[in-house]
């Protein structure tokens, strides 16, 4: 077995991940550790530069309230947010990145970040929340003000954080291993915060084949943040609400743009506007089922309910929308430019971050001026960012947030000295983007007065550190130890590699958890089993092997999606109900029950290995 280097680093803040979030918080902690005379050090599993969800690039700011413009109040967002995910929402959480929103926003346009504006100078936008952006090189803008806040001596790229280390019920830091060299690092803090990412790939996705990989969150994202705040005995919320978006067929091209800026309607192959001939379907999920916009579920659903019935595909109407905003210029020569015009708009939407939609238009002869595309819903997804809300159970701000609510510093976990933000933070939905640049900056913002207020360094125990080593480091050993003992080194009786272990993971999820081939459609019984095969699963990961570095990674990203598989299953099994059709519908609970209107959570204990299921009561500030 090759050797590996140890490397230390102590440091004050430790903050995990680089997409949005983590470069929030880069640059709000490195402003209060100067102040303070503290270290901060960031390390991202990939490069900053094109790290976390935004990696591709992006043609819209989605959350954007307008304060100072006077437009809407946080009450707006918060009520907005609340009605999209059925009533469960901390409200606290998300009326305190609403108020910070704005001023993210303007530190992006601040430092290059090219956005949208009319003749008048004002911002031009998408929706109600949203404004366009030339956002192909968005997160280098970002990543570079975050890199320019820390310096690049404190930050580590391409090394990937698998376990968090512990002093007793306070985080001590965290461990991992470079995926380009063989180094191991033991990082040692007063506070950690996680940023992570979400869960992909969790469940089978409708791409396979020579489509393997394709997703419409990033593929990468790999369910780090849920195992890390499970395994440093953190309580969960919302692991049952995963996200399914409806997205061009494929290539997971955006809609949000055909939707809100060009007005395109989406229709069944019969011609038929599901929105409007399953209008009384919105009956059954009152109140949810009235409010305006109509909650993304519940788009979802009466979208299913017509494929279900064979009435699919599900078009969006590209061609109409375009013929309808250009027959608004009277004048036939103004009409042809503006028509190029949308046409050309049409193409830099997925130009600026999803390119694979653009290529597939143009392998499959589509001119969206001339005939309609496919849409379809895609497998779910685990995030806290987007209209999911799966995350931690995190501290809310003193000033907004309940009693029950509030313990001490804003975002942190129940884990002593553990923050987290964006995708990792639960129960705070509709952040996107800027919202969790927003949260990355209170969290470390609170992260550095804990580290003021607690300054002691906490106690690592290097017998767990090398115990860790050994663990994280065995599938190479596996590896090494029986390669000859067949004559094709990916099927061996000794071990199982990580693409088959995912390949199993995703089949068990799929059928069992409610995935595509299912309609998304689950119950007991199903969960039931689907928990057995995952137990089988769990005891087979102790034999995953790894031919080289990049193999480890995926090695521990599958054990983080498997965990994070089990915390679904487990909640989803916990609420006998059904809240959100269109992302999930269980068989046996039908309807949305007004006595499950609460959060489900779960914590995992790491010393007796237990699960405990836990309701917590919503609270309603405004």
């Amino acid at each position: 077995m090759a050797q590996f280097e140890t490397v230390e680093v102590t440091t004050d803040l430790l903050i995990c991940g680089g997409g949005m979030a983590a470069c929030g918080a880069a640059v709000e902690a490195a402003y209060w550790a100067k102040k303070n005379g503290l270290k901060v050090t960031l390390v991202d599993k990939a490069a900053m530069d094109r790290s976390g969800a935004v990696a591709m690039g992006l043609s819209a700011i989605n959350q954007y309230v307008g304060l100072k413009d006077g437009d809407n109040t946080v009450k707006d967002y918060v009520d907005y947010v609340r009605n999209d995910l059925m009533g469960v929402t901390r409200e606290d959480l998300v009326a305190s990145i609403a108020r910070h929103v704005d001023g993210t926003v303007h530190l992006f346009e601040k430092w290059g970040l090219p956005i949208w504006k009319d003749e008048n100078g004002a911002y031009v936008h998408e929706g109600r929340w949203q404004l366009m952006i030339n956002g192909e090189s968005y997160k280098i803008i970002v990543a570079e003000a975050a890199k320019n806040a820390l310096g690049m001596d404190n930050i580590y790229e391409r090394v990937f954080i698998t376990h968090p280390l512990m002093d007793g019920d306070r985080v001590a830091g965290a461990v991992g291993f470079s995926v380009r060299e063989n180094k191991f690092y033991v990082f040692k803090a007063k506070a950690v915060l996680t940023a992570m990412g979400g869960a992909v790939h969790v469940f089978k996705p409708r791409s396979v084949g020579e489509g393997l990989g394709r997703s419409w969150y990033p593929p990468f994202n790999s369910g780090a943040s849920t195992y890390f705040t499970l395994q440093a005995g953190a309580e969960m919320t919302c692991q049952e609400v995963r996200f399914i978006p409806v997205r061009f067929k494929d290539a997971y091209g955006p809609v949000g743009a055909w939707f809100l800026l060009f007005k395109s309607r989406a229709t069944n192959a019969l011609g038929e506007a599901y929105m409007q001939t399953r209008r009384d379907e919105l009956e059954k999920w009152v109140p949810y089922g009235k409010v305006k916009p109509v909650p993304a579920n519940l788009r979802n659903w009466l979208m299913m309910l017509d494929v279900m019935e064979g009435k699919g595909p599900i078009y969006m109407r590209t061609e109409e929308a375009i013929e309808n905003l250009s027959k608004e210029v009277p004048d036939e020569k103004a009409r042809k430019k503006k028509l190029k015009e949308l046409e050309s708009e049409a193409w830099e939407d997925f130009l600026d971050m999803t390119i694979s939609q653009a290529i597939l238009w143009a392998g499959s002869n589509i001119a969206p001026e001339e005939k309609p595309s496919e849409i379809a819903a895609c497998e779910p997804y685990f995030i806290g960012s987007h209209s999911g809300a799966s995350g931690a159970w995190v501290s809310g701000p003193e000033d907004l947030a309940p009693p029950e609510y509030f313990w001490g510093y804003e975002n942190m976990t129940t884990c002593k000295g553990l923050f987290a933000a964006g995708d990792a933070s639960g129960a705070s939905s509709h952040k996107f983007s800027s919202g969790s640049h927003a949260e990355g900056r209170i969290a470390a913002k609170a992260a550095i007065r804990f580290c003021v207020e607690n300054a002691d360094q906490p106690n690592v125990d290097n017998a767990n550190v090398e115990e860790l080593r050994n663990k994280i480091l065995k599938p190479i050993e596996l590896f090494e130890q029986h390669k000859a003992g067949s004559s094709d080194p990916d099927i061996n009786p000794n071990y199982i590699k990580p693409k088959m272990f995912m390949f199993r993971l995703q089949k068990i999820m799929d059928e069992y958890a409610g995935g595509v081939s299912v309609n998304f459609t689950t119950s007991k019984p199903q969960l039931e089993k689907g928990l057995e095969l995952l137990n089988f699963l769990r005891e087979d990961s102790e034999n995953l092997a790894a031919e080289d570095l990049h193999e480890l990674m995926r090695c521990w990203e599958n054990v983080h999606r498997m965990w994070q598989a089990e915390a679904h299953i487990r909640t989803i099994m916990f609420r006998e109900e059904t809240r959100w059709p269109g992302y999930y519908y269980r068989a046996d609970y039908p309807e949305m029950k007004e006595d499950w209107e609460v959060f489900a959570n779960c914590k995992y204990d790491p010393n007796s290995g237990q699960w405990e299921m836990i309701k917590r009561e919503i609270k309603h500030i405004m």
